[in-house]
């Protein structure tokens, strides 16, 4: 009898609390594949011409990185119950729904529509938090509401769809936009 001690728990542990200390390209590498750490850039790219911050786009990257990261190792732990297996099924459903609505806006002229956008955003992080709640820390769930706050900002969304004020803003949602379809066609 091991008296209530679990290796497995104590491995789960160590591998979110060395996660939250490591950044390391290559550690990363061993969740998030080229074509996603490419998106990834991305959107960090997008996120500093927008914000004219390095510092605030480094971290909101980093951030998305650790969720990433800490939902891999969660699923590949077995950590997940049948309720917590729906609710991810349901995520990938509607993060599916926000790649397709994304694209649509940017290929479709006079299409985007910020309420509904928004929208699925919510339910997204609604879901992502009733995911995760049981397993990560409040810190870990603050993050997810950040992410999801910059990528819902209306300023933000006006300037991805609408504005476009520079060339470097209509470049990299093109190669962003590009990464999302193939991510969509090898079925996320």
């Amino acid at each position: 009898m091991t008296e209530g001690f679990k290796s497995k728990e104590i491995i789960l542990q160590a591998q979110k609390k060395i996660l939250g200390k490591v950044t390391n390209k290559n550690v990363v590498k061993l969740f998030i594949d080229e074509r996603n750490a490419s998106i990834l850039d991305n959107l960090y790219r997008l996120a500093k011409i927008y914000t004219g911050n390095k510092k605030e786009s480094e971290k909101l990257t980093k951030n998305i990185i650790k969720i990433i990261v800490k939902l891999s190792i969660l699923s590949r732990n077995d950590q997940f119950d049948n309720n917590e297996l729906k609710l991810a099924h349901n995520f990938k459903d509607v993060f599916r729904e926000i790649i397709m609505i994304t694209i649509s806006f940017y290929e479709i002229e006079f299409s985007y529509n910020k309420n509904y956008l928004t929208s699925y955003l919510f339910k997204c992080k609604e879901i992502l938090k009733d995911l995760t709640k049981k397993h990560l820390t409040d810190k870990t769930l603050t993050r997810i509401d950040k992410i999801f706050e910059f990528f819902s900002n209306p300023l933000f969304l006006d300037t991805v769809f609408i504005k476009q004020e520079s060339q470097l803003i209509v470049d990299t949602v093109k190669i962003l936009i590009d990464g999302l379809k193939e991510l969509l066609d090898k079925d996320l």
